[in-house]
């Protein structure tokens, strides 16, 4: 009765939905484009594949940077296995695209309505479904039991925040929790969420987080060089990246103020959603900052102010091209983005303090002495200041980064074989 409940209430909702996509799309037009594949309009995957796919879902961009290495090791051990993976956004869309063109198929993932469901299912017959972190709908986790198909969530946080929510609506959520096949939990805090919200032990698994396993870019190391050339080999360099509305306004601020002690240095901005790059280059311009947009692809002066990184899957050479990082998201309250992929790179961390999304993550990097939580732009600008003006302090926050991340490797090697057991190739 809770799931037939919600199932109209979101029948009702769909209309909405419709038209914030189409809203979103005066931005983005992407959000206006292949409605069709939301309501399992895809191509009948199984009349060209002899072989049931996985069927991997990761909601955006941040997920799906996740979950790379996993994908990229199961095509590399079974390249005969079929890969679906679905994302809700537009830039999970393109990350998927650019990092694995037509080796594996991508399509937004099917909302969560019975017959949308049915249809999808009946276009892939998908031999296990792959969920990373919480992306947790109850019909599509019920349409999978009900055709037993494996449910693994993996790489599974859930936060303080969000567990409260899941519990609110503990009616819904314990049968859903019931019909998942395992969660593969990043840490014993976040199973021990899992296990309050009704999930039994024999479905839960703490295997670490993938995220730990991600490397330095390959084979990107003379582009960076360049980089760092056609600006000033010399300058410091400051990057924010993964920022949201609000945080860039504060950090050219930030910026400007800097610039009266080091006027020779570079501020980096990665805006988190494409959406916003053109916004954030105007804002750039009317605060009478000379910027640069990577998208031009034109080689940066030593003269500019601003490196726009208004293009997608470069932030990580972005990030291995500048001294001092700064994570997006966390002078505001949406939670943070990764600390660890500045951290494997050996950067010292700088984060606002609203990062209930990598709590554990971040406590365990400041710990270490590699991240710094400031709680707000003003104490921000004084540890960057106090950074530029102490070289070694960069270096050993930037070592024990990556002293962390290689003491909290294999996360990769569990979940694989959990992959494995939940979904053996023919």
């Amino acid at each position: 009765m809770a799931r037939l409940l919600y199932t109209l209430l979101l029948y009702c909702l769909t209309p909405l939905i419709l038209l914030k996509l189409w809203f979103r799309g005066r931005k983005s037009p992407e959000y206006r484009q292949r409605w069709g594949e939301r309501f399992g309009l895809i191509p009948d995957f199984t009349s060209s594949h002899a072989v049931s796919p996985l069927w991997i879902h990761s909601v955006s961009l941040g997920e799906t940077v996740a979950i790379t290495p996993l994908v990229e090791q199961l095509l590399a051990q079974y390249p005969e296995q079929p890969i679906i993976m679905t994302t809700m956004t537009p830039t999970g869309s393109e990350r998927v695209r650019a990092q694995f063109g037509d080796r594996v198929m991508h399509v937004y993932c099917p909302y969560d309505l019975p017959d949308v469901l049915a249809r999808f299912h009946n276009r892939v017959k998908p031999r296990c479904c792959i969920i990373v972190e919480t992306e947790l709908w109850p019909n599509l986790i019920r349409s999978c039991a009900s055709r037993d198909v494996p449910v693994l969530v993996a790489n599974a946080r859930l936060s303080a925040r969000s567990a409260k929510g899941y519990q609110r609506f503990a009616w819904l959520t314990r049968p859903m929790l019931r019909d998942i096949s395992c969660i593969a939990a990043q840490n014993p805090v976040d199973g021990q969420r899992f296990l309050d919200l009704g999930l039994s032990t024999a479905q839960l698994a703490v295997t670490g987080s993938i995220k730990f396993d991600i490397t330095p870019p390959q084979g990107d190391e003379e582009e960076i060089k360049q980089l760092r050339s056609a600006w000033g080999i010399d300058r410091p360099v400051f990057i924010a990246a993964s920022t949201h509305d609000d945080e860039e306004q504060q950090l050219i601020g930030l910026y400007k103020a800097l610039q009266n002690r080091s006027p020779e240095l570079l501020l980096i901005l990665v805006p988190r959603h494409p959406e916003r790059f053109v916004e954030v280059y105007n804002q750039c311009l009317r605060a009478g900052l000379k910027t640069s947009r990577r998208s031009l692809r034109e080689p940066p002066a030593t003269d500019i102010n601003v490196y726009l990184g208004d293009t997608m899957g470069d932030m990580m050479k972005l990030y291995a091209a500048a001294d001092i990082a700064f994570v997006g998201g966390s002078l505001i309250e949406r939670g943070g983005h990764n600390p660890l992929e500045p951290a494997v790179l050996g950067k010292p961390v700088l984060m606002g303090p609203h990062l209930f999304n990598f709590q554990q993550i971040a406590d365990q990097l400041e710990k270490q002495q590699a991240l710094t939580v400031v709680s707000d732009i003003e104490q921000l600008q004084l540890v960057v200041r106090q950074l530029l003006d102490n070289p070694e302090q960069v270096k050993m926050m930037g070592a024990a980064g990556q002293a962390y991340m290689d003491a909290n490797r294999g996360a990769l090697v569990r979940l694989s074989q959990l992959v494995q057991k939940y979904s053996q190739p023919s």
